[in-house]
């Protein structure tokens, strides 16, 4: 493979004013779980060919890209995560023909295609990873963290894995531990090592060249370890939470200040974005999982435009319910420690609990409240990414513990109940076998409550939550403000949120409701002219917004 650090021919993308380099600044990205998406053959597993048959659906959300979560070979330990071959797609996806075929019909259809990139570690029966535990003197020796037992024989240092136990494992062909921040299985690659960092971009660029308009990139924070192996501090109780791992994870007991966030990232990060910059409009996104230092690791990561275009944190998929004052505090607290990046925003995704269970389930009217909140998500200043069955308003499904296929879930039940119950199938038809879904059994059940809400049963009914989304998407395109804009909040109280958006001579105001209770925003703005076609009724005058329960207002400022 040609290596990435050498000098290419490609005409600089720069020179082409047609080209949008900047298409991922305020984007709305819709992700897929390939497995749970659309099954194609029959095996009860989604695959590649599935996505195609439904990007159609896709591209009339008006959504601007997709991100496909991973579908390379793997044993499926951490169904995909613990990638085997990053060049090749697993036989129960598909090939790498239809991976093609993919990318060719999402860009027929004005769709950019992403995909999940999972750089910080391999999957042990990786070729990389057997040749590394064969000896301490092979040529891939180093290719991953190894370190010699303590005297006494216990690990090198206190570092947990988030799925539970030490980060250690014990590896009887080197006679040393291995460094894992996930499965065993996951054995983590040493990116001290530059040898390491050429191979990845390498693999980059091979799906550069396949077409691909961009990268999630998984645990972007966990490449680098300190190479002093010095015990992570005990966080005082007080200080802990759930953000990153469950509650009843002993994870959380450790400020992680030696494990991830190094700042030696920061020049990968950089050769990272300079690969992607020979190219015409190739964008990446990262996830920083830090509960303490999230906002300020993503600002970094995104300072200047040398490292990656944008990041997500998990400030709003954690449990904590989303409020007024939270919304406020953390956008403004990363437009003060990253006044030059840029965030995409998220309420679900495949690892965490499905926002219409975590946050609606106890409110008066949940589909009013699932309204009114994805308007936020898709206002604020930032991108945006929408996990598939948020549209459809799908919740938490809830699984026995003899379905369950998720070894997070396995290892800490009942407490915690792991991902598979926001993994389930996508739902399509309410009275076809399986929501529409797979012909045969799915990998995982379809819940019986789910099939009320699938597509065809909301498609075409104006006071659905999916038709809400595609209106609301329509009207964020018709205004770039809100996609682009800068974002100052306007003094507000109780449930009430309001801001101003504003991009060159374009400035609205939005205002929202986040309880059930009538309530009304003063905006001090003057004159206001009133904005159609959100979907949202409100009402005002000279005076105050006034609205109802879960509603919204938008106008602009003349």
């Amino acid at each position: 493979m040609q290596s990435a650090l050498k000098a290419t021919s490609r005409p600089d993308p720069a020179a082409d004013p047609a080209i949008d380099r900047d298409w991922w600044r305020g984007a709305v990205i819709y992700q897929i779980y390939p497995r749970s998406y659309q099954d194609s053959n029959g095996d009860g597993i989604g695959d590649l060919k599935g996505i195609v048959q439904r990007l159609p659906y896709i591209a009339s959300l008006g959504v601007d890209a997709i991100w496909i979560s991973p579908f390379f070979k793997s044993p499926m330990k951490d169904f995909g995560y613990d990638v085997s071959d990053y060049c090749d797609v697993d036989p129960m996806f598909g090939t790498l023909a239809d991976f093609d075929a993919l990318v060719a019909e999402a860009h027929r259809l004005g769709l950019k295609v992403m995909i999940d990139e999972v750089l910080s570690h391999t999957a042990d029966i990786h070729p990389w990873f057997k040749e590394s535990r064969s000896s301490r003197n092979n040529p891939k020796a180093d290719w991953y963290v190894w370190a010699d037992a303590k005297p006494d024989g216990t690990p090198p240092n206190n570092w947990l894995s988030i799925f539970g136990g030490s980060a250690w494992q014990w590896d009887t062909s080197r006679q040393q531990y291995y460094m894992h921040n996930f499965l065993a299985e996951q054995p983590d690659l040493n990116f001290h090592n530059t040898q390491v960092q050429d191979a990845l971009l390498d693999i980059t660029r091979f799906w550069l060249e396949r077409g691909v308009d961009g990268f999630r990139l998984d645990t972007i924070n966990f490449y680098f370890h300190s190479q002093g192996l010095e015990d992570n501090p005990a966080l005082p109780p007080e200080q802990r939470n759930d953000q990153t791992a469950p509650a009843v994870n002993p994870y959380n007991y450790q400020d992680h200040i030696y494990d991830k966030s190094r700042p030696e990232n920061l020049g990968f990060l950089e050769r990272f974005r300079a690969l992607l910059d020979e190219y015409p409009a190739q964008a990446a996104v990262g996830e920083v999982g830090d509960s303490q230092r999230g906002l300020e690791v993503v600002a970094a990561y995104t300072a200047d435009g040398k490292r990656v275009h944008m990041c997500y944190s998990f400030d709003f998929l954690a449990p904590e319910k989303i409020s007024a004052a939270k919304v406020r505090a953390v956008l403004e607290a990363f437009g003060t420690v990253a006044s030059d990046g840029w965030s995409c925003w998220a309420f679900s995704n495949h690892d965490v609990m499905r926002v219409a269970s975590r946050w609606a389930a106890n409110e008066a009217d949940p589909t009013a409240y699932l309204k009114v909140i994805s308007a936020l998500l898709m206002s604020l200043r930032g991108s945006v990414c929408i996990y598939q069955g948020e549209e459809l308003g799908l919740g938490e499904a809830e699984l026995k513990f003899e379905d369950l296929q998720d070894p997070y879930g396995i290892r800490f039940w009942p407490e915690f109940k792991g991902r598979d119950g926001c993994r389930t199938p996508m739902v399509w038809e309410a009275a076809a076998k399986n929501g529409g879904f797979s012909a045969a059994k799915p990998w995982l059940p379809v819940p019986g409550k789910h099939l009320s809400q699938a597509v065809n049963v909301q498609q075409g009914d104006a006071s659905s939550l999916l038709e809400h989304y595609r209106r609301f998407l329509a009207f964020r395109r018709q205004h770039p403000a809100l996609a682009k804009g800068d974002i100052d909040f306007i003094e507000s109280d109780g449930d009430t949120v309001a801001f101003t958006r504003r991009d060159g001579n374009e400035r609205i105001v939005c205002a929202f409701n986040l309880g059930g209770k009538p309530a009304e925003i003063n905006l001090g703005q003057g004159a206001l002219q009133p904005l159609p076609g959100h979907g949202f009724s409100g009402q005002t005058g000279s005076g105050p917004v006034r609205f109802g329960g879960y509603g919204a207002w938008f106008g602009r400022i003349d």
